[in-house]
């Protein structure tokens, strides 16, 4: 699994509203738009937005096993995608 319940974690507790996770070099990280518009991140595959994880979730607060529920969709999603 390359998506965690971790990850899902950090993003939720990220500060930045508009922090997304992304797929680079075959590592998950939380990034900030600005710097989503580095050389280091391009060829980013955005994962999902925190606005997005938080409407798809229904809030910030999440259990561990909705974490993992959560990061288990996002992980297929990306393994769809060939990512």
């Amino acid at each position: 699994m390359m998506v965690r319940a971790d990850d899902v974690r950090r993003l939720l507790a990220s500060p930045e509203p508009n922090g997304a996770l992304v797929v680079i070099k075959g590592r998950v990280e939380v990034a900030t738009p600005a710097e989503l518009d580095l050389p280091e991140y391009r060829g980013a595959l955005q994962v999902a937005t925190r606005q997005e994880m938080v409407q798809r979730a229904g809030g910030e607060e999440l259990s561990d096993r909705e974490l993992a529920e959560q990061a288990a969709d996002l992980d297929t999603a990306v393994r769809n995608l060939g990512a």
